[in-house]
């Protein structure tokens, strides 16, 4: 078989990985990339295969990153069938139509500016009905059934513990009378997530596709992670603030408000000061995924299963509010009493979120709580990573409210957590490929495996492609790029550079100019200006 690594490839989005047999041609994810423009415009690309061609889907879960393209590339002419978790499919209804419908908004706005510079209207990358057509392709399936694809190819769905209906993908193959296995991870879940079970092991496997979200470190706070969220929640009431909370609207939000719920069996002061508070979650597709939780009972844990059991509604408290409305967003911040409003997106890329941190970054007595994964280039990794200034709806916001992480939140398993799940592998993987991470982190995470098990271990190229039998793997030497797309790619990481470094020019001379200047620097200074500007003129013709 031939295994291509067109995305989650030396980044954390865009999971899609294309495998080709004598007989069957088929993806496992299929995810939109996020962050970077320069990874936003993979988007577009055309895939390196005729969709009409491909087989399959095997869907690991319903985040965006993973499942996005879906509906693009069922557009673009693939009609076989999506399978994956009754879960992950219920999930993907609500999702698919809400990244169809955030598509069309913001195409339309793009197009609102190109025609003002007389330019031709661009179509969408696909539409809410696009993504609603699509959903017709998916078949779901049960943990631990095993299907068959073919008569050659037999799949595998198992718990990954990361959101609701998330799966670790057991994939065999027989070639030539040798029967191979490989697994594709996923996202594999942090321990002790609420509601969740924890991730399944797996006995065997010939070549494993791991994920390296947290490879090279480790959640600092899980132990005592309520205990510190409540803390920043009282101390940001105690200063008359707001505590806004980017959550993905898929499981970090249904988590934190099952945590919370929590808290109501040892009432002390502290949580009395919280539920006092008004919580509002602040996302119609939150809202419409807390429904789903609450329709997929067994993909609970013990803890969770008894909750409701017991007659008691985990995903609810008495002063948890759900604003369904724009206007019943947009009134919460005419409110005068501290608040916490829990709202998507998690990244901080789209959505209600951005309107929320507009109204409270510049107050110094509210917090900006993140609870999961900031990718590279998102707004969110920026406020995380320290920026004293951040764009908003083209409006510059002076970041003075604080900005606080909890990692134990997230629903990634950490260094320790991964390595411990290879180590549960009785027949250990004789390769291991890492994806979706961070160089730093696929790095770091090789190292740990190659030292710990003595397994070697490979960081593929996007588009690098690598032919897998029974005995070995090596490069196939074929990569699925298109030359032109890393000039454009390149062209693209440089705008991005040389905004950053603009914006950082522009505040280094306006504090030059407060201090005293005679008119020769002032005159050279304007004339440097000037013919910078010149040149920009000229690059635009």
């Amino acid at each position: 078989m031939k295994i291509s690594f067109l995305g989650a490839a030396k980044t954390v989005t865009g999971s899609c990985f294309f495998v080709e047999t004598k007989n069957c041609k088929f993806l496992v994810d299929c995810g939109l990339f996020q962050g970077h423009s320069k990874e936003n415009i993979l988007n577009e690309e055309p895939f390196p295969f005729n969709p009409a061609d491909l087989d399959y889907i095997l869907l690991t879960h319903a985040h965006i990153d993973h499942s996005g393209r879906i509906p693009k590339i069922f557009i673009d002419g693939f009609k076989g069938e999506v399978i994956t978790t009754k879960a992950t499919k219920d999930l993907c209804g609500i999702m698919l139509p809400d990244c169809g419908h955030i598509q069309e908004f913001e195409n339309e706005w793009l197009n609102r500016k190109r025609l003002r510079a007389g330019k031709s209207p661009i179509k969408p990358l696909y539409t809410y009905q696009d993504a609603l057509d699509s959903l017709s392709l998916f078949k779901s399936v049960d943990y631990s059934e095993v299907i068959k694809l073919t008569e050659d190819i037999r799949v595998r769905f198992n718990d990954a513990g990361h959101i609701l209906g998330s799966a670790i993908i057991e994939v065999w193959i027989v070639e030539n009378g040798e029967e191979t296995k490989v697994v594709f991870t996923g996202d594999l879940g942090n321990k002790n997530i609420p509601i969740l079970r924890d991730p399944s092991f797996i006995e065997s496997a010939d070549y494993l596709v791991i994920e390296s979200t947290y490879g090279n470190r480790l959640h600092e706070d899980n132990k005592n992670k309520v205990e510190l969220f409540v803390d920043i929640i009282n101390e940001t009431i105690e200063r008359g603030g707001n505590v806004i909370i980017p959550s993905f609207a898929v499981g970090r939000t249904q988590e934190i408000i099952y945590d919370l719920h929590k808290q109501t069996e040892h009432y002390n002061e502290k949580i009395k000061k919280l539920f006092n508070t008004p919580v509002f979650v602040d996302s119609p597709l939150a809202i419409s995924a807390t429904e789903i939780f609450r329709r997929n009972l067994d993909c609970y844990d013990d803890e969770a299963r008894a909750y409701i059991e017991s007659g008691d509604n985990p995903l609810d408290f008495p002063t948890l509010q759900f604003t369904k409305s724009a206007d019943e967003s947009k009134a919460l911040n005419d409110r005068n009493e501290s608040i916490i409003i829990i709202s998507a997106s998690g990244m901080c890329e789209a959505g209600r979120i951005k309107h929320h941190l507009k109204h409270n970054l510049w107050r110094r007595e509210s917090t900006v709580l993140f609870v999961g994964y900031q990718a590279m280039g998102t707004l969110g990794r920026k406020l995380v990573d320290g920026a004293r200034k951040v764009k908003i709806f083209g409006e510059e916001v002076s970041v003075n409210a604080k900005i606080r992480m909890i990692d134990g939140f997230s629903g990634h398993a950490d260094q320790e957590g991964l390595i411990n799940w290879i180590g549960k592998i009785n027949k250990k993987p004789t390769k291991v490929f890492i994806v979706h991470g961070e160089e730093e982190s696929m790095n770091g995470f090789s190292d740990l495996i190659r030292q710990k098990y003595g397994i070697e271990t490979i960081i593929p190229n996007k588009g690098e492609s690598f032919v897998v039998n029974a005995s070995r793997v090596f490069s196939s030497g074929e990569t699925t790029e298109v030359k032109y797309n890393f000039k454009r790619l390149a062209i693209l990481e440089l705008l991005d550079t040389l905004r950053e470094e603009f914006e950082e020019l522009s505040e280094i001379l306006k504090m030059e100019l407060k201090q005293e200047k005679d008119d020769i620097e002032v005159d050279e200074l304007r004339i440097k200006l000037k013919n910078l500007e010149k040149t920009m003129v000229q690059v635009l013709k």
